[in-house]
Order: structure tokens, then C-alpha cells, then sequence
């Protein structure tokens, strides 16, 4: 749940702090006052893309800062930091985090629905994935992985159908870069070894002087380590005669000496055997340089290399393949088309049940959306036949179709439902997806296109919403703004040249006079407050009824809706 959200000189908006509650709040103003910005603003919290555009003219960042209450009673921060340059940084809590990382968060606290979602569903594509959230996940991946194993069997009979051309001529560049490949023979992990060689070679002198030194310091000179040692062990003996506490490490004598003694000896024998061959050093310098070109041309690491390597044989043996091998591969290619059409028929099943709840379920939640005699269908054309239709998603197109008004036939909800019809069924969607409550929705003018009945009916679904997580919408409807638990004023003026966009929460008074402006513009009577104070008192005296109806109606879609 978002408690507090804080921007800094992100657009029209210089600075602004909003502390928020569970419920439905609503925020209204004029146009262009900057209401989407607030939208902007969170999108950029959940990983949205930052342009430089995004900050404020005159200033060097933008930043946008907010707190979630997460579902165990945890709080979070999140930050992100937008420059002049366009670059941006994020933070989670004190640590900088990845978009990547504020994306995955962001499916867990936020979800954004923008001015013009419901314009997806004008895309027959999307209604697929729509239906596919009522179905198995465990269906839906045994169908995407048998589409794989069919396409890959397929390639694999493609390369060995070539045109005779065709195959000579990939032979031709096959055979050329498996040929620079196997003229070096790279060996896995070879260049790392190389590379240290080299630099044993490169540094041949100085290390026998060290090794040389070493071994005198240790074992050889006058005053050598291992004949002083003698003396040391002979007084430790007579302190541990005296003082207990020395024994321990005159029993370590001889382990110490051993190992000193098998340094002396690895010493004496490195410096004899240091290859100080110029000529070494260049046949490693030579075959490093072979291997960097391989690298660079079929790498980028040498283990990139000898993969390709191999796929290289395996294509040229495919590529050779005879009648028998090509037979074999026909054979693999109707198993695993038989296997694909086998599972897909069994989600095109699914789909076909899921299909009829979800249809049911909308046709419910359409009419507490003032769309009482709408119709829906959900039909799924199947191809289970043309290898051309086949997808990872099986062998299904899906298609909504409407019928809004008694009497019309059923027609895809693509090429006739209205605007606000598309923002119904979006909502309709919508209600059917279980929230928790420390989730937060933002819908950004889904009141689109409706008004009258509908907008009412629309008013309560969001308010019936807000009762079971923290929904904040951006509206331009005065029956939907008296729905809410919360009202948040935006507001634009000119201060010193600049314009600026304030936010301030309103009071019982404050929400007669900005209903007052939603109804009648600027010409606010007196007449029209008392309209709105009429409004703002009949939705509060139906707020609890109409919670408590809608979240039983809700439950119940989703419940169908999930099959």
C-alpha cells in the first residue's frame, strides 16, 4: 500500500508531498494541471522508462520518492533519480537497485492502468492472454515446451531438405570456419594457461634470481635459515623447561622443519627447471595470438569457440545426413507435431470452460456497469491442422465478442464497442482478478468516454474495489469523485514566471466546491453546491450498502471468472 509519495522538479511539478490511506482516493482538476504527472511519476517507481524530458526545466534531476507498506507490515522505500542528461539512478531502501529489480517489486506493490489501456482490447491478440490467466500454468507450459520440441525437429529435417545448391553452399561456409577452427584445435581452458606461461616466460631472469636468493637465504648461505634454526629450537627447549606454555610449539619442531626443508627443495629445483627459451615465449606469444582470433571471430570466450565447434560438425553431419538419417528426422518431426497437437487440444478444453465462465462473469460484472442486456462470447477458433497458426500458445485464436444492447447480434468487441464500453469491460476485467489489500491500483481516467448511469455504476465498482485494497483514480466525473474516501485537489498556477502544480486534500466544504466545478465549469452557483452536497450525502448514506453488494458481486465474478 503506497502511504507517502514525494516528487521533486518533475515536470510542472516543482515539489509535492502526498500522504495517502487506504480506499478509494480520487484526484481531480483541470486539464493539464498535472494529474497524469502523478502517474508518470509512479510509473517511474515501478521501473517505467526516464527521459530527460521528464525534468523540470532550470533544474539538474528529477526525483520521485515514495513509501509501500508491504502485505507482512514492512515499509519500503523507493527512490529514482532522473538527470538533465536522461540517466537514472534507483535505490530500494539505502541500496541502488536495477530497473529490473524496481519491475519485480513493482508487480508486488503498484499496478498502473494508464489513460488508454483499454485500448489493448481493440488488439484480438491480447484477449488470448487474457483468457490464458484462467488456465493451468502447467498446461499452458507443457503446450509451449511441445511447440518447441516440434519446431526444433522441424529446422532439423529443413537443413537436410535443402535444394542441392542450397546445401552445397552451405557446406561450402560450413566446412571453411569449421576448418579455421580445427586448424588451431583449441583446448578448453587453454589460453588461461597460456596466458600464465607467458608471463612465467616473460619474467624467466628475475624469477631464477628470486627462486636462487631464496633457496641461499633458506639453506645454503653461512647463516641460512634452516642451520639458525637449530639454535632458535635449542632456547625454546629451555624456555618450555621453565614455562609450560612454550611446549606446544617445540612440538612442532620437526613439522616445521619438514616443511622448510620441502621449500628449500622446490626452491633449488624451479630455478632449474625456468624454460628461459626465447623461442618458447614466441610459439606461446604465436598461439595465444591464433587463439584471440578465434575468439574474436566465433567467441567472444574460447568456450564459445569449441561449442561451435561442435554445432558446426553436428549441422555439417546433419547436413550430410542420409536417407535413413532424413527418415528419422520425418519420423521425430510427426512424434513431436502429434505429441504439440495432442496437449494443444487439451488447453483448446480449458480454454473452451474457461471461455464460457469468463463470458458469464462479465456479463454480470457489465451489468452492475449500467450494461444490463449486454451478451459476450469468447470464442476460439481452432487450427489444429494448418502448421502455419501453430504458436507457443497451441493452436487457439480467441476473440471477445459483445453485443451491447438487446436485439444486436453478437459482433467482436474489437471493430464496435465504444469507449466507454472498452473502459467497462476493461473494470469488469479487472474485478475479476483477485487483489490483496496492501496492493495498490492506479487508474488514470478510466471514466473515459462514459458519464450519466454509467458513471455511477463505474463510481461504485471503484468503490467496492477500494474496499478490498488502496485504489487511487484520476477522474473527471463528479460521480465517481463522491464515491471516494479520500479527495486530492490538483491544481495549476503561475508563480514567478513558472508554472507550478500543488495537491491538497479536501475537506468536506472543499469536495461541495470542486464537485460544484465538475458539474457546471467554471459557472459555480449556489444551486449547483447544493447538488453536489446532495450528491456527496447520498453516496455516503448507500457508501456502506454499495461496498458491501458490490465486494459480494465481485467475489462471485471472480470466482466464476476463474472457472
Amino acid at each position: 500500500m503506497l502511504r507517502f509519495l514525494s516528487i521533486r522538479h518533475l515536470a510542472v511539478i516543482d515539489a509535492l508531498e502526498i500522504d495517502l490511506d487506504a480506499g478509494l482516493t480520487v484526484l481531480t482538476g483541470e486539464t493539464g494541471a498535472g494529474k497524469s504527472m502523478l502517474v508518470e511519476a509512479l510509473d517511474l517507481l515501478v521501473g517505467g522508462r526516464a527521459s530527460a524530458d521528464l525534468v523540470r526545466t532550470g533544474e539538474d534531476t528529477a526525483s520521485v520518492q515514495a513509501i509501500f507498506e508491504r502485505a507482512d507490515g514492512r515499509e519500503v522505500i523507493i527512490r529514482r533519480e532522473v538527470s538533465a542528461q536522461g540517466r537514472s539512478r534507483a535505490f530500494i531502501g539505502d541500496a541502488l537497485a536495477t530497473t529490473a529489480a524496481l519491475k519485480e517489486l513493482g508487480t508486488e506493490l503498484l499496478e498502473l492502468h494508464g489513460q488508454h489501456e483499454h485500448q489493448a482490447l481493440l488488439n484480438p491478440e491480447s484477449h488470448g492472454p487474457l483468457l490464458d490467466e484462467r488456465v493451468s500454468p502447467e498446461l499452458l507450459h507443457r503446450t509451449r515446451d511441445a511447440f518447441e520440441a516440434w519446431r526444433e525437429a522441424r529446422a532439423a529435417l529443413e537443413r537436410t531438405q535443402m535444394s542441392a545448391r542450397e546445401k552445397a553452399a552451405r557446406i561450402e561456409l560450413l566446412s571453411f570456419h569449421l576448418g579455421e577452427i580445427d586448424k588451431v584445435n583449441p583446448q578448453a581452458g587453454e589460453d588461461e594457461s597460456l596466458a600464465a606461461e607467458r608471463s612465467v616466460l616473460a619474467n624467466a631472469d628475475r624469477l631464477s634470481r628470486l627462486s636462487n636468493e631464496a633457496y641461499g637465504l633458506l639453506y645454503e648461505n653461512e647463516t641460512a635459515a634452516l642451520t639458525e634454526l637449530a639454535g632458535v629450537w635449542k632456547r625454546v627447549a629451555e624456555l618450555a623447561a621453565i614455562d609450560p606454555r612454550a611446549q606446544p610449539y617445540l612440538d612442532q619442531k620437526d613439522e616445521v622443519k619438514s616443511r622448510l626443508e620441502d621449500l628449500s627443495f622446490f626452491l633449488r629445483e624451479y630455478a632449474g627447471e625456468l624454460d628461459a627459451s626465447p623461442a618458447r615465449l614466441q610459439e606461446v606469444e604465436d598461439r595465444l595470438a591464433a587463439l584471440e582470433r578465434l575468439k574474436r571471430k566465433h567467441g567472444p570466450e574460447l568456450a564459445d569457440v569449441i561449442a561451435k565447434q561442435q554445432r558446426l560438425r553436428d549441422e555439417l553431419a546433419a547436413l550430410g545426413a542420409s536417407e535413413e538419417q532424413a527418415a528419422e528426422l520425418e519420423a521425430r518431426v510427426a512424434r513431436s507435431a502429434k505429441t504439440f497437437v495432442a496437449v494443444a487440444k487439451e488447453v483448446s478444453a480449458a480454454r473452451r470452460v474457461a471461455g464460457a465462465a469468463l463470458a458469464k462473469a462479465l456479463e454480470t460484472g457489465l451489468s452492475a456497469l449500467a450494461m444490463p442486456k449486454c451478451r459476450v462470447d469468447v470464442r476460439i477458433a481452432s487450427s489444429d491442422t494448418d502448421e502455419s497458426r501453430w504458436t507457443a500458445r497451441g493452436v487457439d485464436e480467441v476473440e471477445l465478442y459483445l453485443s451491447a444492447n438487446p436485439g444486436e447480434e453478437l459482433r467482436p468487441l474489437a471493430r464496435i464497442a465504444s469507449g466507454g464500453e472498452l473502459s467497462r469491460v476493461m473494470l469488469a476485467l479487472h474485478q475479476l482478478t483477485d487483489v490483496t489489500p496492501h496492493r495498490t491500483l492506479v487508474f488514470d481516467e478510466v471514466d473515459a468516454g462514459i458519464g450519466g448511469e454509467a458513471a455511477d455504476a463505474v463510481g461504485a465498482e471503484l468503490q467496492a474495489l477500494g474496499a478490498r485494497c488502496q485504489v487511487l483514480c484520476i477522474t473527471h466525473l463528479p460521480q465517481i469523485a463522491a464515491r471516494a474516501d479520500a479527495h486530492l485537489a490538483i491544481d495549476k498556477h503561475v508563480k514567478g514566471g513558472r508554472t507550478l502544480t500543488t495537491v491538497s486534500r479536501l475537506d468536506a466544504a472543499g469536495r461541495e466546491q470542486e464537485l460544484a466545478r465538475m458539474i457546471a465549469g467554471a459557472a459555480v452557483s449556489a444551486t449547483v453546491v447544493a447538488s453536489a452536497r446532495e450528491m456527496l450525502a447520498s453516496r455516503q448514506r448507500s457508501e456502506t450498502k454499495t461496498k458491501g453488494e458490490s465486494e459480494t458481486r465481485s467475489r462471485a465474478k471472480a470466482k466464476g471468472g476463474r472457472g
